[in-house]
């Protein structure tokens, strides 16, 4: 993924990857938080996506890092999304 600032409204662009055959190697991408509803999570809680095999996005105060990141870091967040 890579955060985008444009001046008006941010944008975070995330890029597929693809195996020599062509097929995608990201199966599946959850949006968890929304503008309407908003999910944190603290440092001991950040949530594992299949057990270790996908990652979250996180927002934290040092800016957007994935869940391992996050952990390494000792730092929460806003969960933004699921990949695996």
């Amino acid at each position: 993924f890579k955060y985008i600032a444009d001046g008006k409204q941010n944008v975070i662009r995330v890029y597929l990857r693809y195996d020599d055959e062509g097929k995608h190697l990201i199966k599946g991408l959850v949006r968890r938080s929304s503008p309407g509803l908003r999910v944190y999570a603290p440092k001991d809680k950040l949530p594992r996506v299949r057990s270790g095999m996908g990652l979250a996005i996180i927002s934290t105060s040092k800016g957007l890092m994935t869940d391992r990141e996050a952990r390494k870091n000792k730092l929460g967040g806003e969960v933004v999304c699921y990949l695996w």
